[in-house]
């Protein structure tokens, strides 16, 4: 793995904006059948999800939460000098979206602006790379934004991915400080599973056509097109039962922590069922584990900074916390966070868009 060491800079604040509309067990029942959704929120812990409607992008949710952050934090636009936009559902494949997102939220031209395309670990990712441009010396003030809108890549027929799956955006604030504490990061790649997570068609070596858009019954009776997600559950599953317990204790190794001192380890949302084996094999308690996937399902690179803003805002507002941070999910990857956080500005998950949204959703689904 990776190993880096970086001091010099802080989290200045964390804002999350979610859908307005709520897609319940009800709803589930219609698309997979009851037993099929009481068997899959058992075994996930997912009772509920936001999802966005068409016409809403993940960066329209990240631009939401990024206002309201840098509002909160009094920060001047013409001094944030870099906006890195976490996602795998961008606007365009071309242009970068992060570049659109300068202009719409209204950065000065001397912003840097660039998109990274990674998933469940892009958050950590994220941090890592802003972390690094804010040493000192560097850049002064920079902008994380993550989000995914994994609603708009899922046939509702597939059963193994159609009730796992949140929409949400993130801004996470980053900001040069000299008495900033290190942080300890530990990052890995494992490409040979890229195929285990995947949308096949739609892109440069696949381009879509009339074939790869039409909606096929795949393995154990799943409905997709080739232009829609595919995740081999098992075989994810595993993945992370063999390197998450590992990258967690290193990371902990490498920062001087024994695992008893970190007051929260908020991992990437996937599967309850995977979090408490992870947390059992890792010797974390119950009550160090904040979830936010009862309400809001698996929302991809946002899920680590939406559970922060969810479970553990008050406390960070007032004083500082140990926490150590893990994502993982495709390419494959996985990444990890120790630090120390905290005061910041932290606030609560806020619902993007009008209330009638849910209305229009569930009328869309009965017709």
């Amino acid at each position: 793995m990776a190993s880096t060491g970086i001091a010099g800079s802080r989290i200045a604040g964390i804002a999350a904006s979610v859908p307005a509309t709520v897609v319940g067990l009800e709803e589930s029942r219609r698309l997979v059948g009851d037993l099929e959704a009481r068997r899959v929120s058992q075994s996930t812990g997912i009772i509920e999800r936001r999802v966005a409607l068409p016409g809403t992008t993940a960066a329209d949710l990240c631009q939401d939460a990024a206002e309201r952050l840098v509002t909160s934090l009094a920060w001047r636009k013409d001094t944030i000098d870099a906006l890195i936009f976490v996602t795998e559902t961008p606007d365009y494949i071309v242009p970068a979206t992060a570049c659109c997102l300068q202009a719409r939220l209204g950065l000065g031209k001397a912003c840097a602006a660039f998109d990274v395309n990674l998933g469940c670990s892009g958050y950590v990712y994220g941090l890592w790379l802003a972390m690094a441009l804010a040493a000192p010396g560097r850049l002064q003030r920079i902008l994380v934004l993550t989000g995914d809108k994994l609603s708009s890549c899922i046939s509702p027929e597939d059963r193994s991915v159609a009730m796992l799956f949140g929409d949400a955006g993130t801004a996470t604030a980053i900001e040069a400080d000299a008495s900033g504490q290190a942080v300890s990061f530990e990052l890995g790649t494992d490409g040979t599973g890229y195929g285990h997570l995947i949308i096949p068609a739609g892109a440069a070596r696949f381009r879509g056509d009339s074939e790869t858009c039409v909606v096929h019954e795949k393995e154990n009776g799943n409905y997709r097109s080739d232009e829609q997600l595919f995740m081999d559950g098992a075989e994810i599953f595993a993945f992370a039962l063999r390197e998450v317990p590992q990258l967690i204790k290193t990371t902990l190794s490498a920062h001087g922590w024994g695992p008893d001192v970190p007051d929260a380890y908020v991992l990437h949302q996937a599967n309850e069922f995977l979090l408490r084996h992870i947390a059992k094999k890792c010797g974390i308690p119950a009550d160090k584990l904040p979830l936010s996937l009862h309400e809001y399902g698996n929302t991809s690179c946002a899920s680590i900074p939406l559970t922060i803003c969810q479970r553990l805002g008050e406390a960070i507002r007032e004083r500082s916390l140990k926490l150590v941070l893990a994502g993982f999910g495709a390419g494959l990857s996985w990444a990890a966070a120790a630090l120390t956080c905290g005061p910041a500005v932290i606030l609560e998950p806020v619902v993007y868009g009008p209330a009638s949204e849910a209305a229009e959703y569930k009328h869309d689904q009965s017709s």
